[in-house]
């Protein structure tokens, strides 16, 4: 293996930085450092939620499910994404939210990296 090639499983990489696979918080010279891209592997329990709405969002994210029953909630209305492969993008400036109805698998991409919000 060289310094340029990292091999994992998402299931046991993103408990270890709160689902984060890849993004400006993973050390340099990491594979897996990007000021580019975020990925994230989240895992839901049913009735897991965001714990307040993520606002004054800069970047663009999308959101993927790969398995469960999973609602993302914007202003003035929501998605349900329930077949796997249902996806959703929103840009920067989207205030949102989200609850598992099912236990969930999903798969969040954001761009760019940049330090920026986090739950208090």
């Amino acid at each position: 293996m060289t310094d340029s090639v990292y091999v994992g499983r998402a299931e046991i990489d993103a408990a270890a930085d709160h689902g984060w696979l890849l993004g400006h918080f993973k050390p340099p010279g990491d594979p897996r450092h990007s000021t580019d891209v975020e990925i994230k592997w989240g895992v839901h329990p049913p009735g897991d939620k965001r714990a307040a709405w993520a606002t004054g969002e800069t970047r663009t994210a999308l959101l993927v499910l790969v398995s469960g029953r999973f609602r993302v909630d914007l202003p003035g209305r929501s998605v349900l994404l329930v077949e796997p492969g249902d996806y959703l993008v929103w840009g920067p400036g989207v205030d949102h939210s989200w609850y598992a109805e099912e236990e969930s698998v999903v798969m969040t991409v954001r761009w760019p990296s940049i330090p920026g919000y986090k739950l208090p």
